[in-house]
């Protein structure tokens, strides 16, 4: 058996799981708050994996995909450690908002700090708490308010062969070879040795049942990969493919804008994305591409600004492959064609 694990000051023995509250700075009239954590311990050893969700407060896809991977049967018998944590911003999320109180942006302030701003105490509290325990992570976000993302996984390969297999078993659609940025939490993991992924699906404030499906079973299946639960049967439909590069399409000009091409859609240098006019049509411009790619990301708001990004683009060596695969995944986790039992309700 391993040995207990200890967070926030509380034990959890092997082979049991506990809920953790850990004490966050308090509201300015004195209402205590804590994010909660849940830890499930295994009676063997093995690595230890951190899924969070909700570092911005109002994306909420990965909160419905944790409280299903609670729920999973699968657990029940892991081998090494699983941490679950599913609102990291409380304070964002009470108020539905990606920031802090304060307005700052927790996902650009780790490590943190234990005397500096909410988000420093908050990030500081992350890494001195929960993440000297982990040895991989899972970070789930969404696309911004007005924004949605085709699923994907988000992370710096480098010629990392670990990274990349643990990108890969998550069975994305799409694999963005992705740089790190100051601040964040796939930062700080990285600058600890600690492999670190990004799943980025949906949209802020909303549901998505296929980017939820999808997320519980790439969780499962990076559990899978690492041993620590059973070998998961492999969905065959699709191929996550690896993007080296992506690149934003900007608004020509202010308007309404008339969307002509939906997620995961092949597009070619000047093929014709969207319309954008005066709201009376007159003022017409055409947005078109300037790449050839994947639409891995779009604005959902007709109201654009000139140069206001609109369509995010992921370039690869085969964008048709690419768009078969997307297709293929599209059809094995939308609830009328996906031949795998589910215990949930789809959400609608």
């Amino acid at each position: 058996m391993q040995p207990a694990i200890t967070m926030g000051g509380q034990e959890t023995k092997a082979g049991t799981r506990q809920t953790i509250h850990l004490p966050l700075p308090e509201l300015y009239n004195y209402s205590p708050t804590t994010m909660t954590a849940h830890v499930v311990h295994g009676r063997n050893p093995g690595p230890c994996l951190l899924i969070a969700a909700a570092l911005h407060g109002d994306e909420i896809n990965g909160v419905e995909i944790i409280r299903r991977l609670l729920g999973h049967k699968s657990i029940a018998k892991t081998k090494g450690t699983l941490v679950l944590i599913p609102v990291v911003n409380v304070f964002g999320f009470v108020a539905q908002s990606r920031y802090l109180p304060d307005r700052r942006d927790l996902n650009r302030s780790f490590p943190g700090s234990p005397k500096g701003s909410m988000a420093a105490r908050l990030a500081n509290l992350v890494m001195t708490e929960i993440m000297p325990h982990c040895t991989h992570v899972v970070d789930l976000h969404t696309g911004a308010i007005n924004r949605e993302n085709l699923p994907q996984i988000r992370a710096t390969l480098n010629g990392n062969e670990e990274l990349a297999a643990l990108a890969k078993a998550f069975n994305a659609p799409v694999v963005l070879d992705a740089g790190l940025r100051d601040g964040t939490f796939r930062k700080a993991a990285h600058e600890l040795g600690i492999p670190s992924l990004v799943y980025e699906a949906g949209e802020a404030l909303r549901f998505d049942e296929v980017s939820i499906r999808a997320g519980v079973a790439g969780c499962l299946n990076i559990l899978s990969h690492l041993g620590m639960i059973r070998k998961r049967k492999s969905r065959k439909k699709h191929q996550p493919l690896i993007a080296k590069s992506s690149s934003w399409v900007r608004a020509s000009q202010s308007g309404v804008a008339r969307s002509l091409v939906p997620l995961g859609a092949e597009v070619s240098p000047g093929d014709a994305l969207a319309y954008i006019s005066d709201p009376s049509g007159g003022n017409e411009d055409v947005v078109k591409s300037s790449v050839a790619g994947i639409v891995i990301g779009r604005t959902r708001l007709p109201l654009v600004h000139e140069g206001e990004a609109i369509f995010h683009i992921a370039r690869f060596s085969q964008p048709t492959e690419a768009a078969e695969s997307i297709e293929s995944f599209q059809d094995a986790f939308d609830p009328e064609t996906d031949t795998d039992e589910s215990e949930e309700p789809p959400l609608v």
